[in-house]
């Protein structure tokens, strides 16, 4: 058996860790089924309320073979179809509760089941009423915007930031998964929302799977949701990046 890396659960949620090692089963079988050999999941060998044992990656600096792999790997992951947009279960984004549902619906998903429960656990009156104003008078127009806009449900790593992919010297590998199907660009929004993967990374995307021609506008109303979500965990540093993601979204779907 190769190494084991072994998490201990340091959420405060009793099945954060169970739904973790569903997500990175649910990213290892649809890389299976799609023969898809250049991108990597982490085996669970043990999960529990405690802990979860997976295989340990001997990570290292990411190369242009590396990168190119992962951007050609997602591509193909994100080709495959989904039959429903949402998932069966709630689990975890980072330290926050994600709750879920299945849905013919994509941006009623992302609109009501994203954006939404965010700022319904906003604890500051003001900025909770600000947002719920915005989103409440534009979200018809969002709902409509975002329909029109995602041809198929792709299953999602769900919280593709830099610190989730590890590079060993022969393949990348996906790890600590917020899984869910939604629109492919969710995902690569947010690998850009902390800096990005490098061109090799996206130019082997492209070429697999070319992003939308209004993906810079969708990036923007996608990356929304974390914005917020890190606001409500850490506090004012994200107010104004919450804020240009409200004035963003209104200027996508009104085109003013």
């Amino acid at each position: 058996m190769a190494g084991v890396f072994i998490k201990p659960n340091s959420t405060g949620y009793a099945d954060a860790l169970v739904c973790e090692a569903k997500g990175l089963e649910s990213l290892r079988e649809v890389l299976r089924d799609q023969g898809i050999s250049c991108l990597r999941v982490p085996e669970v060998y043990s999960v529990s309320e405690s802990e979860l044992k997976v295989t340990a990656v001997d990570s290292c600096s990411a190369s242009p073979t590396t990168l190119k792999m992962f951007g050609e790997g997602l591509a193909r992951m994100h080709k495959a179809r989904q039959p429903q947009y949402g998932w069966g279960w709630n689990n975890y984004i980072g330290l926050s509760p994600q709750p879920n549902r299945w849905s013919a619906n994509w941006g009623e998903f992302f609109v009501r089941d994203r954006l939404g429960y965010q700022v319904s656990i906003i604890r500051e009156p003001s900025v909770k009423a600000a947002f719920e104003d915005c989103l409440s008078t534009y979200q018809e127009s969002l709902v409509d915007w975002l329909n029109e806009h995602c041809t198929h449900a792709s299953l999602l790593h769900g919280d593709l930031w830099c610190g989730n992919v590890l590079f060993d010297a022969e393949d990348p590998w996906l790890i600590d998964p917020a899984v869910y199907c939604g629109d492919r660009e969710a995902d690569l929004a947010m690998t850009e929302m902390f800096g990005g993967f490098g061109s090799a990374f996206y130019a082997a995307y492209d070429r697999l799977y070319p992003r939308s021609e209004v993906y810079v506008q969708k990036r923007d109303i996608y990356n929304l949701y974390h914005y917020l979500n890190h606001y409500n965990l850490f506090g004012s540093d994200y107010l104004d990046g919450c804020r240009r993601g409200f004035s963003l979204l209104k200027q996508a779907v009104t085109g003013a």
